[in-house]
């Protein structure tokens, strides 16, 4: 198929390689022209993916209507915060009906939107899906065993996306449940933020599974609120995207808790960062939500009330261990 690919961080770069190693006929967009140039020149992400390499097969462009020009299929591999606008410049250059699948586990601020939510808006008429689970980019353009889950509406169409995407390495599931999947990945994002800062602290493996285990109970109970399926929160894009994001050295979310146990700031930390951190965003639409729906989600408080109020990261950890005994379950 002609596939398009937007956003040349490092999961748009891997994705690319992963599709023309597929077979399929890929373009890759980049929002920078110069970005797009050293691409094509070097066929090496150096700046986001070093090490992989692109293939020859893969052409680059920073012109949105040559990217889409042709394509049956769209992948948007953009963060939350640019979603819209991206969604927005490409919309006049689409040919109705083309499905769009978004790589995104954000929400957008200060909307409280699922991805599939925004592009609906700016993209009436054409199928969405989303590809969500345990799939860091620095593994899978170096073609590392991955599992995924691939959500949307139409599973006629979803089962076709399905087969085109498989390959000896990556294998991809196939969920019609759009909503839990999509709210997975964000509040899996918080949750590793949670495991970062307890490591940055100096706590060890009994803390970290305390907040994965109750992380994924948290999860859960959201989902169940918010008109998702519970098997979905225990399935790839919920606990399998949650134990990779809460324990990897490629986690974006994870480094930026374990800075903030450390002592750093939020403000110094992200002004660092080249690449998004989606849970530093999402935390507040979901502490928002949560005491909307009237959710208990004590792990996503206190991530919320050390980046947000300031609180002190160890406060955090004794007020969560001192919360009235229960029942587990």
């Amino acid at each position: 198929m002609q596939a398009a690919v937007l956003g040349a961080g490092s999961w748009g770069t891997a994705f690319s390689r992963l599709l023309a190693r597929a077979g399929h006929r890929v373009t890759l967009w980049a929002r920078r022209p110069e970005q797009a140039a050293a691409l094509s020149r070097d066929r090496e992400n150096r700046e986001y993916l070093p090490g992989v390499r692109l293939p020859d097969e893969v052409l680059i462009t920073s012109d949105l209507a040559e990217a889409v020009a042709g394509a049956q299929v769209v992948f948007f591999a953009i963060p939350s915060f640019a979603m819209r606008d991206v969604a927005r410049r490409v919309a006049p250059h689409l040919s109705p009906g083309v499905p769009v699948v978004h790589l995104a586990k954000g929400l957008e601020r200060p909307t409280g939107l699922r991805m599939s939510q925004v592009l609906s808006c700016v993209l009436p008429g054409h199928p969405l899906f989303a590809l969500s689970g345990p799939s860091h980019a620095e593994e899978v353009g170096r073609d590392h065993p991955t599992a995924v889950v691939l959500a949307g509406e139409d599973l006629g169409l979803g089962a076709r996306l399905q087969h085109a995407l498989m390959t000896r390495r990556f294998r991809v599931y196939l969920s019609d449940d759009l909503l839990g999947v999509e709210f997975c990945g964000a509040v899996k994002n918080v949750l590793a933020i949670g495991t970062g800062i307890s490591d940055g602290l100096g706590y060890g493996d009994n803390t970290r599974a305390a907040l994965i285990t109750r992380g994924l109970v948290e999860m859960a109970r959201f989902g169940r609120a918010v008109g998702a399926r519970s098997e979905t929160f225990y399935g790839l894009a919920g606990l399998g995207d949650l134990v990779v994001t809460a324990t990897s050295e490629h986690s974006r979310n994870r480094r930026v808790g374990l800075r903030i146990g450390q002592g750093e700031s939020l403000d110094e930390i992200l002004s660092g960062m080249r690449m998004v951190a989606e849970g530093v965003f999402a935390v507040e639409v979901l502490h928002a939500k949560a005491s909307e729906l009237g959710v208990e989600m004590p792990i996503t408080e206190a991530v919320y009330r050390v980046l947000y109020k300031e609180e002190p990261p160890r406060a955090q950890i004794d007020r969560l261990m001192l919360r009235p005994p229960r029942r587990e379950f």
